[in-house]
């Protein structure tokens, strides 16, 4: 077959950085990890690398990033060195079939990859954590950013003995100080190192075993006890099914799982640790409308594809997000069942027609692809491959993949290769269909998704033309979606019989109903007391609006409600309590110092945010909250640091 489309990209992609991959093999790394002035981000250590020389070369380099200091000795002897600020270079005779020690010491002051929160605060989650993909570790540990160069990395970490410290691999020894604990870390096996990874925080925990014995360290803030289940629910069996569904067992001596704040992504698969966002951790209720299930599949599918078996360059980015996803999606099927798994194909199939109408959509070989096409149309390729090819034949190709390039890098077409061979199947016109065209074949995928008698009838359900159907669905047996799809389109149809629903149909409902029928407004009122923040946020706001006489009502009724981690519920009630006349007059102020204090930095982005954008809609963002935003302009958040500079620029 042809794979011509990638194949010379991938070596212009690759040329550069391989140069050296075939010189010289970095086997292992044991580095000790210490910190000075946390304010000031102060990191040092030493790393020594034993590594062996596959060619004659007069040079080696480690990458190192922007450090204040950096030397190196080479076999215990003094060395010729060169660090030109991006790598240090090692000049040496080296000679083919050698084996050599290079030990490093260095200190930096990392701006990226390496992230110091809270510690210029009296108070705050005083946290490090590190994330390397797509920023380097190299900014601040001296080491490999070639994805192609796996090692085996050991961390030795000394830290504040208050503070916990968890890294890669199993914790083999803790030393104790005079004020600090030096935590040893080791790992069996290689992996890239922009997988290398700590957190460093105050964490309690919860261990449970898998099938096979596999510790699962779940990590959680001391004052955060009662949301650990909500929030790590279905771990186990979420492993437990993935390890017999890939068919190969979990790769590293345990699993860990810690939340930080701030963090850049939902999270990031570090090998045997994944970091995740705090805004994840969540309560039995919370838990209804945003959970933490689907990114903790994903980041877990990712220790098989990601970890285990590591793309060669971006042109294969989709061996890992486009399976993580599927996976996910599989290890969800498992818990929530059929319908729940085509739904979500559904909702995939539409965001991915959404970006081929902004014309965004690209080849899932594009490195420069987007987050929809490498992770939702990734899915819906290998879904579409085990229609084709069938189950059995799918995973068993899976298996072997995974088998044969366990511990390497991997391309597109080794795994092609293995699902023809398994299958007896030419796979030509699969990979051009959806691998290499730009578009997304909604056509295709829409045949697939009509195998589901659930999605049959969602589709089938269609109120945008109202029919004399429309009126007796909300009362049909239907599906949930199938009714909150008719409650969108027909909102002026809802009758009090409706509001005897599911907490889903009454979410739809609360949404939907902006403008409330005085004849509803009983049943509507009803919506603050569900035990979704979703539905109690639209419910408030739209009750406020609708009924004015009624408005020290539904705030006092829903004063100590805080909502999500990003305290929705609670902004939006403080919003209107400052707004609505004469209310609470003795407490107004308290009520505003308590919306801008907010924005400070203590808080997490996502609090921030929701404070900023409430304070510029009722245009009391004042010269604290001000202050408060220009720093949140140099936020390492990206996202929160545009919004911040957006809102800026509207200020002006």
């Amino acid at each position: 077959m042809n794979y011509l489309f990638f194949s010379i990209f991938l070596l212009f992609i690759q040329y550069a950085s391989s140069q050296q991959l075939e010189y010289v093999d970095f086997i292992s790394a044991k580095a000790k990890v210490a910190f000075g002035n946390e304010k000031h981000k102060e990191v040092s250590g030493e790393v020594i690398y034993n590594l062996e020389i596959l060619k004659d070369t007069d040079s080696i380099f480690i990458d190192a990033k922007n450090f204040n200091n950096i030397q190196s000795v080479l076999n215990k002897g003094s060395i010729d060195e060169i660090y030109n600020g991006k790598q240090l270079i090692i000049k040496y005779p080296f000679k083919a079939n050698t084996s050599h020690v290079l030990e490093i010491s260095w200190e930096t002051n990392p701006s990226k990859a390496m992230y110091f929160i809270d510690w210029e605060f009296e108070e705050g989650n005083k946290q490090i954590w590190t994330q390397g993909q797509g920023k380097y570790t190299s900014n601040w540990l001296p080491s490999i950013d070639d994805m192609n160069e796996k090692i085996e990395f050991d961390l030795s970490v000394t830290f504040n003995k208050d503070y916990k410290v968890i890294a890669n691999g199993k914790l083999v020894d803790k030393q104790l100080n005079q004020s600090t604990v030096t935590w040893h870390y080791n790992m069996e096996k290689p992996m890239s190192s922009y997988l290398v990874a700590l957190a460093i925080g105050k964490y309690h925990k919860k261990v449970a075993y898998s099938k096979r014995g596999i510790p699962l360290e779940m990590y959680y803030y001391p004052e955060d006890s009662l949301k650990v289940e909500p929030t790590y629910r279905y771990t186990k069996h979420m492993f437990d099914f993935l390890e017999e569904e890939i068919g190969v067992p979990y790769p590293w001596q345990n699993y860990k799982q810690a939340p930080v704040k701030d963090f850049l992504y939902a999270g990031m698969e570090n090998t045997s640790l994944t970091i995740f966002s705090d805004a994840f951790v969540v309560d039995s209720i919370d838990f209804t409308d945003k959970n933490y299930v689907n990114v903790n599949a994903h980041e877990l599918a990712h220790q098989w594809f990601g970890n285990l078996v590591t793309e060669t360059s971006g042109v294969h980015h989709w061996l890992q997000e486009g399976f993580a996803t599927y996976y996910a999606l599989l290890a969800e099927r498992d818990i929530f069942g059929e319908d729940y798994y085509y739904w979500r194909l559904y909702e995939y199939a539409q965001e991915l027609i959404d970006q081929d109408k902004a014309g965004g959509s690209t080849s899932l070989l594009d490195p420069k692809s987007s987050s929809v096409t490498f992770y939702k149309k990734g899915a819906w390729a290998l879904h579409m491959l085990r229609e084709k090819v069938g189950g059995e034949a799918f995973k068993e190709a899976v298996k072997n993949y995974l088998k044969a390039h366990r511990f390497k890098n991997v391309e597109t077409q080794y795994f092609i290769k293995e699902v023809e061979k398994i299958s007896k199947q030419s796979l030509s016109d699969f990979v051009k269909v959806w691998l290499e065209d730009d578009k997304f074949n909604y056509d295709i995928a829409l045949r697939s998704l009509k195998k589901s008698v659930f999605i049959q009838e969602y589709l089938m359900v269609d109120c945008e033309v109202y029919t004399s159907k429309c009126s007796g669905f909300l009362e049909s047996s239907i599906s949930d979606e199938a009714k909150s799809k008719v409650i969108s389109q027909i909102p002026d149809q809802i009758k009090k019989e409706n509001f005897k629903s599911s907490i889903k149909i009454r979410q739809a409902i609360a949404k939907a109903l902006a403008k409330i029928p005085p004849k509803l407004k009983p049943e509507y009122e009803t919506l603050l007391k569900d035990a979704s923040y979703l539905t109690i946020e639209a419910a408030l706001f739209n009750l406020w609006r609708n009924f004015p006489e009624d408005r020290y009502q539904y705030l006092d009724q829903t004063k100590t409600v805080q909502g999500f981690n990003d305290k929705n519920v609670r902004m939006l009630w403080l919003t209107l309590a400052l707004i609505t006349e004469d209310y609470d007059l003795e407490n107004k102020r308290q009520y505003f110092r308590e919306l801008v204090d907010y924005t400070n930095p203590k808080y997490g982005f996502e609090i921030r945010q929701n404070a900023f954008q409430y304070l510029n809609q009722i245009q009391a963002c004042n010269d604290e909250c001000k202050a408060n935003l220009k720093q949140a302009a140099e936020h390492h958040n990206w996202r929160f640091k545009k919004f911040s500079e957006e809102l800026l620029e509207l200020m002006k």
